[in-house]
């Protein structure tokens, strides 16, 4: 009856049915491939970075009063928008720097304000009070704060290998290597730092413009008419100079420039050329300058020299690596055009290499410690038990990661520390129901049960507990999610990922460890030989000499008992701890008569002899004789003696 229970047994716990859902479903075994694959893939496809993302709000506002100093900008524009900026809900710092002619305020929001709303929130503010503004300001120019923008990922110098090289030269060639590197896909914005951009400088004589009557706005508004962009000039007169700059496009040539009609004077055409001086150079308003020096092919270093920087920023969410690779691929195919032209290319900052070797190290390492989690169980449990326990850490893994890279997560150094620090927990569902099942599978009394029976109960038994001891350590991560400032966005990969990563563990645990299991161990085989325990050890049995034929037909014909003298046998028991003997067919032919005619049943149990058992049927062929005994004899106690007595024995 018990057996037929065991076979019918129905789990009650979440973790028997689907023990019991998968442990004979042909797609168990294509199911686990295929969360392996998935695994492997999300991990090579997810955003590869160093650091989490982290979201910085904030704006800044370029406002242009030109003719104004640097004391009127700070009283009419910089102070009434610091005023404005500070009454946005959810504004931390606002700071403002005024100079001639511009004012920039920068307004950064708390970590973790949403972009486009704290954007659209400082857009609103301005727009709301642009009467405030004097009259004649330029703009206002809102330019959002963006982290992954503002922060290359890529950053290659570009230098001349020829000294004669020209340094404008470099740079109108690094300018059409930019507009190349920005039809890449997720390539955000690009920029060059440094080198000598080509332009055309007007170095206006003051003492002319005097003598013709000439205004510095009627040679503004001339260049303006033949120049795409409006030129910048400086308003600061030194030895009674202006250096007009940044003029280009319709103008080729430097002659170009000079032709320029900017008035008549009594009834003569007056020409730029007349009034001012104009050079075909670089951007001598300009200040900042970068250098590089490096290793020559004997390993010394090269003297300083100029070099222009391109670097390439990328989208949010996108893959650092696969974008920093793909920017090199382009300038390796190049490489060979570049050293015709003498220019030389050296990358200075490579943000996805780094990613990826941090990456890589961090699987490295959490596959030596799953490695060395299957050496410490191969020792404890066996190595088969082993094996199951290590084949649910990758599937584990693989679902913690496909789950990432649905949630637009990308994998960095916090994202891989989260996982390490959940390798211990993870393993903790899989080793309590391989040792269950392992328990299950030594015990004698479930020789006869099938092997499904015996997986879908041993799941289910630890089900409850394991469940129960899983989702507090689930909750003990939950608060970390509520973490605010840098810091909660630094460390949100642990929250996010550590359960579910628990979770999983459960639910692979209860399918894929009775399913391995069944296919992999076997039951503990007991022989007869073999006792439970201790108290279930038998004494070795020493059967007497087995008397003659002839002898055992005289004691039969001598003994003539009626079947109502029959004693009961709780009748013959007056010692709980007594043995009584049972009667058989063969036990009789064993018994011996004795002198006086007295049978005696006698037996020394301390000489593990065995101590034959009667039964009714064997003792209705016993006929009582007057005046003859028959003793039942123990060495457990005394001698019992039955004889008759009427009708009682």
């Amino acid at each position: 009856m018990e057996e037929n229970k065991t076979q019918n047994y129905q789990p009650t716990d979440y973790a028997g049915k689907l023990a019991k859902a998968f442990i004979r479903n042909p797609l168990t075994a294509i199911i686990l491939i295929v969360i392996i694959v998935v695994g492997y893939v999300s991990l090579e496809i997810t955003p590869r970075e160093e650091n989490p993302q982290m979201v910085v709000s904030g704006s800044t506002i370029i406002i242009a009063l030109p003719g104004a100093t640097a004391k009127e900008v700070e009283n009419v524009v910089v102070k009434p928008l610091e005023r404005k900026m500070k009454e946005i809900k959810g504004v931390e710092h606002v700071y403002g720097m005024a100079m001639d002619s511009v004012a920039v305020i920068n307004a950064v929001f708390f970590i973790g304000e949403k972009k486009e709303d704290s954007n659209l929130k400082i857009y609103d503010k301005i727009k709301q009070n642009m009467d405030m503004f004097p009259k004649g300001i330029v703009g206002p120019i809102i330019k959002p704060l963006d982290i992954d923008v503002d922060i290359p990922i890529l950053s290659v110098a570009f230098y001349a290998k020829n000294k004669d090289l020209d340094e404008r030269l470099i740079y109108d060639k690094v300018k059409e290597i930019q507009h190349r590197v920005n039809g890449i896909p997720n390539v955000a914005v690009t920029a060059l730092k440094g080198g000598k951009r080509h332009q055309f400088n007007i170095l206006v004589d003051l003492n002319k413009l005097s003598g013709y009557n000439i205004s510095m706005g009627q040679i503004v508004k001339a260049v303006q008419a033949l120049a795409y962009n409006a030129p910048n000039f400086k308003t600061k007169i030194e030895n009674g100079e202006i250096a007009i700059t940044s003029i280009k496009n319709a103008i080729e040539t430097a002659k170009d420039v000079g032709d320029i009609i900017i008035a008549q004077y009594r009834g003569s055409v007056i020409y730029l050329r007349d009034v001012a001086e104009i050079k075909d150079s670089y951007n001598i308003q300009e200040f900042k300058s970068a250098n590089i020096t490096y290793k020559d092919e004997v390993g010394n270093f090269t003297p300083i020299q100029p070099q222009v920087t391109l670097t390439i920023s990328k989208l949010q969410g996108t893959n650092a690596v696969v974008i920093a690779d793909e920017v090199l691929e382009y300038l390796e195919e190049h490489k060979k055009e570049f050293e015709k032209q003498g220019i030389g290319f050296t990358v200075t900052r490579n943000d996805g290499e780094r990613a990826n070797e941090a990456v890589n190290e961090l699987v490295k390492h959490l596959l030596i410690s799953i490695v060395i989690i299957a050496i410490v169980l191969l020792f404890v449990l066996g190595w088969k038990e082993a094996l199951i326990v290590t084949i649910t850490v990758p599937a584990i893994f693989s679902i913690t990661l496909f789950i990432a890279y649905l949630t637009g997560q990308t994998v960095n150094r916090i994202t891989l520390f989260a996982f390490l620090l959940s390798l211990g927990l993870l393993v903790d569902a899989a080793i309590i129901v391989i040792e269950n099942i392992h328990r299950n599978l030594t015990i004698k009394d479930n020789e006869h049960i099938s092997m499904d029976e015996i997986m879908i109960k041993a799941t289910d038994e630890i089900g409850p507990p394991t469940n129960i001891a899983t989702f507090a350590i689930i909750l003990t991560m939950v608060p970390m999610a509520f973490v605010g400032q840098m810091m909660g966005q630094f460390m949100a990969p642990i929250p996010a990922n550590v359960p579910v990563a628990l979770f999983a563990s459960l639910v692979i645990a209860y399918i894929f460890t009775p399913y391995l299991a069944t296919r992999w161990l076997k039951k503990h085989i007991h022989h007869s030989s073999e006792p439970d325990s201790p108290d279930d050890e038998e004494t070795p049995v020493n059967f007497a000499p087995e008397p003659s034929i002839e002898e055992n037909k005289e004691i039969i014909n001598e003994l003539h008992y009626e079947e109502n003298y029959l004693p009961h046998q709780n009748d013959l028991s007056q010692n709980k701890n007594e043995f009584i003997p049972q009667f058989t067919n063969e036990s009789l032919n064993q018994v011996q008569p004795t002198e006086n005619n007295n049978v005696n049943f006698a037996n020394s149990l301390s000489e593990n002899e065995f101590i034959p058992q009667p039964t009714n049927e064997n003792l209705n062929q016993v006929q009582p004789v007057e005046n003859q005994n028959i003793s039942f004899a123990n060495s457990s106690s005394n001698n019992l003696n039955l004889t008759k007595n009427n009708d009682e024995v």
